[in-house]
């Protein structure tokens, strides 16, 4: 009896010892991953592409008061994503945090597609030429918590979601033959495709089928999606949170100041390390000292003061590890390279705007009895994003690979440039685009009729709105590369939610732009850049050239701030499994 219990007990040890040792991450794990940011996109665009029509169509809201409802709901999602990746980097995790983001997201859907689809919860519909019944404070409070609960799921996944991908590619350990770089690559690509199909597929099924089913699709997408994600729990490389990153950052600055008139140690090694305290945050190596901002490096000097005894903790308040000093200059140093993709953001924007303008004026037929639709224009940026991506990863990178000797062909840093010089000439060819669309309503004498279409094929636009995916293309995915490479380790959500955050501000600068050209340009005649009424009597090809020079000088900017900046200097702990005689080296993190 005694001997079938140890035989028992040896039984279960190899198969938790089996469980232990099982890899964990890898390519297994992505159907699951990007299930849920396919559907989280399908989602979000197919209800944002197309809401407006909803609310004036169905809800019959005022045009300006719709408007601004989608407004600021935007402004909402584009700030969630710093509470979501606050969460998941202190202490829930990233899983929990895209498990929980996605269950709320889901609740939010579903209140929106029964909204949809039951009649008491909607005004009746208009008849004839009566004025039509606006949605009462009950129809229209669902509406608002619908939207708030999809701006906070939103928060969730969108800072996490692509870090946890990453995170599941482990380069420190030699057996990993997919690198980080072909996961953005891919994941940018399930994201354009999602996007693709919610602004053609869906956005037809709500025009032309029902609300009712278009809003139903991605809302059972992305009930699947969370049951899939879910099933991939045991699979997953899981990364611990270490605490708030935020409180680091700033004990560290609080520390450098309190020793602010202390001389600086003329040997580094001199400055205090504890790779003990360090390891929950350092698991992909610790960071090495810099040069650079030595005034931080005070935080990490061991006075009398800081009365530390062998084995003790100190006190982050008053003394830090070069690691952690090492964190806050790592963040100093992204700040302008991160700030430099704003204005990329603002010249993509006018798609939706002035460029979507242009085309309501151009004949869109493809054939006698159908025209593409002006919002679908966007179809040719998408697709031209998707290409490039596709070109880029199985062709450009391995021809530059031959050139650079790197595993990604090229930086990120090299990509987010290629994408600014591409998105210049992609508004540089709006303006030229511009003045032939208006050449020809001069010819035809349609200079003042707005509302009658200009005899000029819409494929004049293609050229421009194409540009802007393959800027996209480079500039974005370089954007997010560099984002989650050079942020600490322990931030990489919060990385993430940055790179949000910059596309956010993008708009919020094309929208005060357009405000100071429309306000600035008026002329006593009641003549504008960028008119209410008549785009044939304005100047938007000045405008477009605005931006033009503007991102000529970011381009000069970004150059200076590219060539001065310095990569973090990681010491990589190499897999215990790597037979290789040297276990740890120092590299920057610029991955190839």
């Amino acid at each position: 009896m005694e001997e079938q219990s140890k035989n028992k007990i040896s039984e279960e040890e190899k198969q938790l010892h089996g469980k232990r040792s099982r890899p964990k991450g890898g390519l297994i794990t992505m159907p699951f991953i990007f299930a849920n940011e396919i559907c989280e996109k399908l989602a979000v665009v197919g209800f944002h592409a197309n809401m407006i029509s909803y609310l004036t169509t169905q809800l019959h809201l005022p045009l300006t008061k719709a408007a601004n409802t989608l407004t600021n709901f935007g402004g909402t999602s584009s700030l969630t994503p710093l509470l979501g990746a606050f969460i998941a980097d202190s202490f829930a995790g990233r899983f929990w945090t895209i498990t929980f983001a996605s269950i709320i997201y889901q609740i939010g859907m579903t209140l929106l597609t029964i909204s949809a689809i039951l009649p008491t919860l909607r005004p009746p519909p208009c008849k004839g030429e009566e004025v039509c019944v606006v949605a009462d404070t009950a129809q229209l409070s669902i509406l608002y918590i619908a939207l708030l609960l999809g701006a906070l799921g939103s928060g969730g996944i969108r800072p996490c979601v692509v870090a946890f991908g990453a995170d599941q590619f482990d380069e420190s350990d030699p057996k990993q033959t997919t690198k980080t770089w072909n996961y953005f690559n891919w994941y940018y690509f399930c994201m354009g495709a999602a996007a693709l199909v919610a602004v053609t597929v869906l956005v037809y099924i709500q025009d032309n089928v029902g609300w009712g089913l278009g809003l139903g699709i991605p809302t059972v997408a992305m009930f699947l999606s969370v049951i899939t994600f879910v099933g991939g729990f045991k699979l997953y490389r899981h990364l611990d949170p270490s605490g708030s990153p935020f409180t680091r950052l700033i004990q560290v600055a609080v520390a450098a100041f309190r020793k602010r008139k202390l001389r600086m140690v003329s040997d580094p090694t001199l400055l205090y390390t504890n790779d003990e305290i360090d390891a929950p945050i350092s698991l992909d190596g610790i960071l090495t000292h810099t040069k650079h901002m030595s005034f931080l490096d005070k935080a990490a000097i061991v006075t009398e003061q800081d009365n530390l005894k062998p084995g003790q903790i100190p006190n982050p308040w008053r003394l830090n590890t070069v690691h952690r000093v090492e964190e806050l200059k790592s963040v100093i140093r992204m700040g302008p390279i991160g700030a430099s993709g704003i204005l990329l953001i603002t010249a993509y924007a006018q798609q939706g705007t002035f460029s979507l303008q242009q085309a309501k004026t151009m004949d869109r037929h493809l054939t006698k009895s159908f025209q593409i639709p002006a919002g679908s224009m966007s179809v040719f940026t998408t697709v031209a994003m998707l290409s490039t991506i596709v070109v880029y990863d199985r062709i450009f990178v391995k021809i530059a690979r031959k050139f650079t000797g790197l595993e990604r062909g090229i930086t990120f840093l090299h990509r987010m440039g290629i994408g600014f010089v591409i998105s210049i000439f992609a508004t540089l060819v709006a303006g030229f685009i511009e003045i032939k669309r208006k050449h020809v309503a001069i010819e035809h004498g349609l200079l003042d009729k707005p509302h009658t279409m200009v005899p000029i094929s819409f494929f004049w636009l293609v050229p421009q709105y194409s540009l802007h995916g393959i800027a996209e293309a480079f500039m974005s995915i370089g954007h997010m590369e560099f984002f989650y490479d050079q942020a600490p380790e322990s931030m990489r959500s919060t990385a993430t939610a940055l790179f949000w955050m910059a596309i956010s501000i993008g708009n919020y600068v094309s929208t005060l732009l357009v405000t100071l050209v429309h306000k600035f340009s008026a002329k006593p005649d009641g003549s504008n850049w960028l008119p209410d009424n008549n785009l044939n009597r304005g100047r938007l090809e000045y405008f477009y050239w605005v931006i033009t020079v503007l991102q000529a000088v970011n381009l000069v900017y970004y150059l200076w701030c590219a060539k001065i900046y310095t990569y973090k200097p990681v010491q990589v702990h190499h897999n215990k499994e790597d037979n290789s005689p040297v276990k740890n080296e120092l590299q920057l993190s610029n991955k190839n």
